[in-house]
């Protein structure tokens, strides 16, 4: 499961961010002209943001002028913002019946929702069949012991610890999605189990970009290479001329690697990355990464990172957050069961897999 993240400060996060939004812009832009001036229809824009999902965002697009881009980025972001809010677990807003009130209502009485958050739990009913329970929202009881243990350690590091084993287990009693009752014709959520809690970590980003893109695509930008943090959807072309993808590097998990981990010519893709150096934090010299496995209720490690190439933002934000939790052979089989999926793998050793038809996209 990946935890949803919050609104605090995991390792420098503002630093992190900033690097982000940096690698992103200085690749997009340095593989990408001066925009199509044929006729003086387009221009290249791009703006960055670090206020939705916590995490660093930049929007690379063509428009007809800055004043008709800053419009339209109004307006994606305003989208951006209001999912962002209604997707939080942990924070109340004034008028809104978000995840959080959820948590805190939904196991007295059935309570009634916004079509955007059943939209994203129906969703994740789908995610967590196809993962075979890997990818399970209603984990949250169990990912909220390590996200008060992530937190308190970070901010102490001299006294950081792990949650307690046996206080996992008696969590992971609590985290069956059957209880999760979702009425679609009342719009209402109820929790059968007093003691579910709902932590959409692992799919809400994806979900939001996939909404907020697919709804600019139609009605703000012809061209477009968006990065919300680790999710990138791209579509038309960069320098709007109707023939050139666009260039996306993927970052290395490596801290000693000065390279991207590869570079992507892609467009009407989404590529999204899970990794161990995003969000972790140490305990006795070890690293322990944010996503946790369900079957042994510790984090994830497999992996170094898992990068996701589809068409769907939301698919790939899950499937990237599943791939993490298995061995390369189950996310091969996995991904090789899937139509228009690819993805690679990095082992802690930084060795490179390939799923059977990613290479095509390499530059």
């Amino acid at each position: 499961m990946k935890e949803s993240k919050g609104f605090f400060a995991l390792f420098s996060i503002v630093n992190m961010k900033k690097k982000i939004i940096l690698l992103f812009i200085a690749f997009v832009m340095v593989c990408t002209g001066c925009g199509n001036s044929e006729g003086g229809k387009t221009e290249r824009f791009s703006s960055s943001f670090i206020d939705v999902f916590d995490t660093a965002s930049t929007v690379i697009a063509y428009d007809n002028s800055q004043e008709d881009f800053d419009a339209h980025l109004e307006t994606f972001h305003q989208m951006l913002e209001e999912y962002n809010k209604l997707y939080d677990i942990y924070n109340t807003y004034d008028g809104m019946v978000n995840l959080a009130v959820i948590n805190q209502r939904a196991k007295d009485e059935p309570v009634e929702v916004d079509q955007r958050i059943i939209d994203l739990l129906e969703y994740c009913r789908e995610v967590y069949d196809m993962s075979n329970g890997q990818t399970n929202i209603c984990f949250g009881t169990v990912l909220s012991l390590w996200h008060d243990s992530r937190t308190y350690s970070v901010n102490n590091p001299e006294k950081a610890y792990l949650p307690d084993m046996q206080e996992l287990k008696q969590a992971a009693e609590h985290t069956d999605f059957d209880d999760l009752i979702i009425d679609k014709e009342k719009r209402t959520v109820y929790f059968k189990d007093p003691n579910l809690r709902l932590d959409v970590g692992a799919v809400a980003k994806g979900f939001a970009v996939r909404e907020a893109s697919a709804y600019a695509k139609e009605n703000l930008w012809s061209s477009a290479a968006i990065s919300i943090g680790g999710n990138v959807v791209t579509f038309g072309y960069k320098n709007d001329d109707g023939k050139t993808l666009w260039n996306i590097g993927i970052e290395s998990p490596d801290p000693d690697s000065k390279e991207n981990l590869e570079s992507l010519a892609i467009t009407e893709l989404s590529v999204v990355t899970s990794g161990d150096y995003q969000r972790y934090y140490i305990v006795d010299g070890k690293k322990y990464c944010h996503i946790i496995n369900p079957k042994t209720l510790m984090p994830a490690e497999y992996m170094a990172s898992v990068s996701v190439l589809c068409k769907d933002s939301a698919l790939g934000d899950a499937l990237s957050t599943t791939l993490f939790n298995m061995s390369i052979e189950e996310g091969r089989s996995l991904v090789d069961s899937m139509d228009d999926v690819e993805a690679v793998w990095v082992d802690k050793d930084y060795k490179k897999t390939y799923s059977a038809g990613f290479e095509q996209y390499i530059k």
